[in-house]
């Protein structure tokens, strides 16, 4: 997301309109998850609002619109995809992906129709996968069809690693609602193109201490902790010429931006010696070049 009341006194500034907001937003970060797509098709207006307020260089991933991936579940539905990119064509050049989300029901038994609707999209564009069937973390056949299948159409597998969230017990309101919307899936860091994307659903980072204060005896590690394979994983995919995307997300969002940017300055003294990274400040944003998009999503 782009657009938080509770980020007015951080990457907004006080002064900054409602509409004002993706604009610094990318100021800041060069990437964002247009998740209003998946609930419905901007119009038009909206569409070429957004391309006016950001940068040349500035990344959108949008997510595909349910009524393709869970009502349809991409069958029959070929009007619906030509009338979702007209209307998005003027963000084409901006848009680093486009998100295919599909629901927990959609099995091994239709990778044939994801086969399919992966030659039926618009060519030439770069494309995103998520699954949440368990048997395509099984590290079984319907995985690794799965994996060739995407490997063969050039299209990046999401990796969403829900380890923080599902580390703690739901003592908020905020985190019940994340543990019944967000799917608690084993991490498997596979690149199956060159934009492999990792969405990490951080913990607020004050929740160790307020559980401590609840005494709650069993505390959960932190943010840190789980974000450390990532440390290893995402130099390794640069150093192989991929260009990951890494969204930054907590049940509230209060502080998201916060954490991604502590998170990311992890990143860059991880690899400092090996890649340059740009450096992202809550203040600034500094136009060194970067092979690592970043940015929240919710």
């Amino acid at each position: 997301m782009w657009s938080h009341p509770h980020w007015q006194e951080s990457i907004y500034g006080q002064g900054i309109k409602q509409a004002e907001r993706l604009a610094r937003y990318a100021t800041m970060f060069n990437t964002v998850e247009g998740n209003t797509s998946f609930y419905a098709t901007p119009a038009q207006k909206t569409v070429l609002n957004w391309h006016s307020a950001t940068p040349d260089d500035f990344r959108f991933t949008f997510k595909l619109p349910q009524t393709i991936t869970h009502q349809k579940l991409l069958q029959y539905c070929a009007q619906e995809l030509k009338d979702f990119f007209d209307v998005m064509a003027p963000l084409i050049d901006k848009t680093g992906m486009w998100k295919i989300q599909l629901p927990a029901h959609f099995g091994p038994a239709l990778l044939p129709v994801l086969k399919q609707f992966l030659a039926q999209v618009p060519q030439g564009l770069t494309y995103g996968v998520e699954v949440r069937h368990p048997a395509f973390f099984a590290k079984g056949d319907a995985e690794r069809e799965l994996n060739r299948l995407l490997i063969e159409k050039k299209a990046n597998r999401i990796i969403m690693d829900s380890r923080p969230l599902f580390a703690l017990p739901p003592h908020n309101a905020a985190i019940i609602d994340a543990h019944n919307k967000k799917p608690r899936v084993p991490v498997h860091a596979i690149a199956t193109a060159n934009h492999p994307v990792v969405r990490f659903i951080g913990q607020p980072d004050d929740a160790v201490a307020q559980l401590s204060q609840q005494g709650v005896s069993a505390l959960p590690k932190d943010n840190d902790v789980f974000f450390d394979n990532w440390l290893a994983q995402l130099p390794q995919w640069l150093k192989e010429g991929r260009e990951p995307y890494l969204f930054i997300h907590t049940p509230d969002n209060h502080h998201a931006p916060e954490l991604a940017i502590r998170l990311y300055q992890k990143l860059r003294s991880q690899i400092a010696a090996q890649i340059q990274l740009a450096e992202i400040n809550l203040l600034e944003k500094k136009t060194e070049q970067t092979s690592t998009q970043m940015g929240l999503i919710w």
